[in-house]
């Protein structure tokens, strides 16, 4: 049997992060992983910013309310639903995504979660499980499946590493230099061609 796992944001979504900086005017806030591969802190590198501009989870859901799914993702998962089982493995936080997810039709996603203080400050977040995504494929491919999976930055590297399959889907230039063995993928058409070649 076989199993497609997927990052989010920058494969399925606009990067929640950058649409806040751009809305806020918080340059900082454009930096993701594609940029720092260390979740942990890139996280409190946020969280410092969120706490020194008053910023909470109302004022990231009213951004996020404004988003849209990247062009051709909802066909794309359409397509891929129809093929095969897919699951979401993203480092994104289950307060996020949920308005935007409804676009996609709900597909299954695990990710980590923020702790929210009473008047909406973000204090903190919870991971999961430490490198979740890693852990994830490996837990499916234990239950037998084999494993396709595409993400776009550093915080994917270890699924796309463990996956039988593993595909880049618009890398940054250095990403895609230092990882030559993975296939590139530049846009959906391109992604869903790469893994329709490794469906059964």
């Amino acid at each position: 049997m076989q199993l497609v796992c997927l990052d989010l944001e920058g494969v399925l979504l606009p990067e929640i992060w950058i649409a806040v900086a751009r809305k806020t005017g918080l340059q900082e806030l454009e930096r993701t992983t594609r940029d720092e591969p260390d979740y942990d802190k890139l996280m409190h590198y946020r969280l410092d910013i969120l706490k020194r501009e008053g910023i909470g989870l109302r004022e990231i859901h009213e951004v996020i309310g404004t988003m849209e799914p990247l062009p051709g993702a909802v066909e794309f998962t359409e397509w891929l639903e129809s093929r095969v089982a897919l699951i979401i493995l993203s480092d994104t936080f289950v307060q996020f995504p949920k308005p935007l997810m409804a676009h996609l039709g709900y597909p299954t996603l695990f990710c980590h979660e923020l702790i929210v203080g009473t008047n909406g400050t973000i204090d903190g977040y919870k991971l999961r499980l430490e490198d979740q995504k890693r852990k994830s494929v490996k837990a499916f491919k234990d239950l037998n499946f084999e494993v396709i999976a595409a993400g776009d930055s550093y915080n994917d590297l270890t699924m796309l590493q463990e996956a039988d399959h593993g595909i880049l889907f618009r890398p940054p230039e250095k990403m895609k230099a230092e990882y030559p063995d993975f296939p590139v993928a530049t846009n959906h058409q391109e992604l869903r061609e790469n893994i329709e070649r490794r469906l059964s």
